[in-house]
């Protein structure tokens, strides 16, 4: 749905909705200032103030044009997560002394969610997404957090160089609520306010349960995904803790690429324990080494003997620059027997017309890329702080 420009003043939200700018080449065709009462024309961090308390918001406005690699923004429609980087982008500043002042509201903001209010304090968020010229497009009402993650991961601090100048800035986890079939109220808007102790009667159901319960009252708004080929962005998407990994990864092998064959043989191992008995098998020309292993699918009871399933696995350490094509796919798809299937494990991507080829043929291949060695690392409690050991002990039980 198209929200015309000249209807934005009356608009109600609508998730997914695109509101589209004007026409007149200046900031003014910028659509989040007439859609939203008292919001500014730029920034990706907006906020807007009560107008019973100045050093309290009304609401928050956060713009996102989802392709910055610095700065991964993300939102998974799966889960309804929605990952956000903070406003302190640039060297310069400290953490929490921005111009629009939007790390520091962060810190206020999830402080009360952590020590259990007052929620009705916390101001709702409010996502959108550039998509062409000064359109943007609404992703959703979202809350600060996630029952799923931990109350120490959803508001991180971290350390980043730029131009030989280190900085801090926050990754911060919201959750999109699930409004269901509900529009957002544009009378909603202008209550949080002129009118913030009676904005709750005009609220969303999905709000007032949050402002109830806090992280226990949260509602994702999940949308399982219909099969496509993953883009680039996709595959190579992971927060800064896990890109900072991924970084360490490649260094450690760029002198010897095949060593990396090892590590792709255990970080497929710790993904799923079913994987066993691998095998790396004599190095090819192309600088890749190949391993052969085994998918065990055991039984409920003991007495029945497990299925073993023969699997080929091919590891490509590159660069986020430098993504598998159709050539090291076919390889990969050449050497699996009858009844085996392949595993394709790279610290990039698989580009579209590879990835495309194994979907439409039906090819029996598990594809694994940065964004999935990631996840990974991060759910065996392997981070920057022990990577070296962890890569240490790679490298020693290859040796042996």
């Amino acid at each position: 749905m198209d929200i015309e420009y000249n209807q934005l003043k009356n608009a109600d939200l609508i998730v997914d909705a695109i509101y589209e700018g004007g026409t007149a080449n200046n900031i003014s065709d910028e659509p989040l200032h007439l859609l939203f009462p008292k919001c500014g024309t730029s920034g990706g961090f907006r906020k807007v103030s009560r107008a019973d308390d100045k050093t309290k918001m009304a609401y928050v406005v956060l713009y996102t044009t989802m392709e910055e690699l610095e700065w991964p923004d993300f939102l998974d429609e799966e889960t309804g997560i929605f990952r956000y980087y903070g406003d302190n982008r640039k060297p310069g500043r400290k953490l929490n002394d921005t111009k629009q002042g939007g790390n520091k509201l962060l810190e206020q903001i999830f402080a009360m969610l952590h020590s259990f209010g007052p929620y009705e304090d916390i101001p709702p968020f409010f996502i959108f997404s550039k998509t062409f010229g000064r359109d943007m497009r609404f992703l959703g009402l979202a809350a600060p957090g996630n029952g799923n993650i931990s109350p120490d991961r959803d508001l991180v601090a971290f350390w980043r160089t730029i131009d030989n100048k280190r900085f801090q800035n926050y990754e911060a986890y919201y959750t999109i609520l699930d409004t269901r079939d509900e529009v957002i109220p544009r009378q909603w808007l202008k209550d949080l306010i002129f009118d913030h102790e009676a904005s709750l009667k005009s609220a969303p159901s999905v709000w007032k349960k949050f402002i109830s319960k806090g992280r226990e009252g949260i509602e994702a708004l999940k949308a399982p995904r219909i099969i496509r080929t993953p883009n680039k962005y996709d595959q190579l998407q992971s927060d800064i803790e896990g890109t900072t990994c991924l970084e360490i990864i490649r260094d450690h092998y760029s002198k010897n690429p095949q060593g990396f064959e090892a590590c792709a043989t255990d970080i497929v191992s710790k993904m799923d324990s079913n994987f066993i008995d691998f095998n790396l098998t004599r190095p090819w020309r192309d600088g890749g080494r190949d391993a052969i292993g085994y998918y065990v699918v055991r039984a409920a009871g003991k007495a029945n003997y497990p299925l073993k399933i023969d699997c080929a696995l091919e590891a490509k350490c590159y660069s986020p620059q430098n993504g598998v094509g159709v050539r090291q796919m076919s390889r990969l798809i050449s050497r699996i027997r009858y009844r085996q299937f392949g595993i394709m494990i790279t610290t990039s991507y698989v580009d579209k017309q590879a990835y495309e080829e194994v979907l439409e043929d039906g090819h029996p291949i598990l594809i694994l890329t940065a964004t999935d060695i990631a996840a990974v690392l991060r759910n065996s409690s392997i981070y920057t702080s022990n990577m070296y050991d962890w890569l240490e002990s790679v490298d020693m039980n290859n040796a042996m």
